[in-house]
């Protein structure tokens, strides 16, 4: 592992304990060159996925990227990170589990989405705003209207 601070690639793991979501090993590091110490993380990763984007192209899929667009949505919502963790692993993990190699991001906008849901509904609009692109007032106001359950007639 290279050195953040001086570029060195003969680190040595001083220390190795699996991390708080228990799904990957925090390892603390050490560089003999300059004395700087550090924290890994390593996960299990059983292939590796292609993002095929709307216009055809293709890229590598990014877990951070997944992370922070997810982490954009539920900022000062009263949501624990372990729990915003859980579910980001859940969500790769099910990627990862699909069978394919290839994925189209419209079928990771529908299971982030879908998480979203269950765990905090003004991130999930949040969300829904960027990966369905509203335009306008309005489409929020129809978006938040089908999430409302119909209004039964007073007898």
């Amino acid at each position: 592992m290279r050195c953040p601070f001086c570029g060195n690639i003969d680190t040595q793991v001083k220390d190795s304990r699996p991390a708080e979501d228990h799904v990957s090993i925090r390892r603390r590091r050490f560089c003999p060159a300059c004395g700087g110490r550090f924290t890994t993380y390593e996960r299990v990763q059983l292939r590796d996925l292609v993002v095929i984007k709307s216009s055809g192209k293709r890229e590598d899929f990014d877990r951070d990227k997944l992370e922070r667009s997810i982490r954009i949505s539920m900022q000062k919502r009263p949501v624990e990170p372990e729990r915003i963790d859980q579910m980001i692993s859940g969500i790769v993990r099910r990627l990862e589990s699909m069978g394919e190699t290839d994925i189209q991001s419209k079928t990771i906008g529908e299971i982030v989405m879908e998480a979203l849901a269950r765990i905090d509904t003004v991130a999930y609009v949040r969300f829904a705003s960027v990966y369905k692109n509203f335009q306008a007032a309005d489409d929020f106001d129809k978006f938040v209207s089908e999430l409302r359950p119909p209004v039964q007639p007073e007898e």
